[in-house]
């Protein structure tokens, strides 16, 4: 599947949970939803980038970046509380039942975001001589074996398998769209575990 397509199917369903209304939502549950959203509007901003369809703008690309680092890590893990789920939250209970790997996947975000920050002047892939998607994919040499180390299996990726060896600093040396990939999983992986679903 071409890089693009992926990071950006990724990311649309990130920004759309984004900006889903926080109607009703105070204190520490407004403050995580802003966050959400403001990393969301971050992705959405530059995803138009990514497909080829406005000319490539690393500046922008870093201060998304920029914005996805700033609401990671600590600065997520710090607004869930135990007891700060139930409507209209949108946090799966699960979050506490399974802290460590949901602070887990927010560090790693903390980290891609850095790389891809640090990438945004490598520009896109096939600005670069035409990668191929199997090596960024972790298929033929630059991530090593078959493929498990990006794009990995779901238990991986959930468990902080993900990318686990892969500094800021290995990321940063991707092309750009390979390291919005790589972010974009990370928040998908988040997403799909500890986010519950509209029914």
């Amino acid at each position: 599947m071409n890089i693009r397509l992926t990071a950006i199917a990724l990311a649309s369903g990130i920004a759309g949970a984004a900006a889903l209304a926080h109607t009703g939502a105070t204190g520490v549950v407004l403050e995580r939803m802003e966050g959400m959203k403001a990393m969301g509007d971050a992705v959405q901003a530059v995803a138009p980038m990514i497909r080829g369809e406005r000319d490539y703008d690393a500046d922008a690309l870093r201060r998304a970046a920029e914005t996805i680092e700033a609401h990671s890590g600590s600065a997520i893990t710090d607004l869930f509380p135990e007891g700060s789920n139930g409507d209209p939250s949108e946090a799966r209970d699960l979050i506490w039942e399974e802290w460590e790997r949901f602070a887990a996947l927010a560090d790693r975000m903390e980290e891609t975001a850095r790389g891809l920050a640090m990438a945004a002047d490598n520009g896109l892939a096939h600005e670069q001589g035409g990668m191929s998607t199997g090596a960024m994919m972790g298929g033929d040499g630059m991530m090593g074996g078959n493929g498990s180390a990006m794009m990995g299996s779901g238990s991986g990726m959930m468990g902080g398998g993900m990318m686990s060896g892969m500094t800021a600093e290995d990321i940063g040396a991707m092309p750009a769209d390979a390291a919005f990939a790589m972010t974009s999983q990370v928040c998908s992986a988040c997403h799909t575990r500890f986010r519950a679903e509209d029914e």
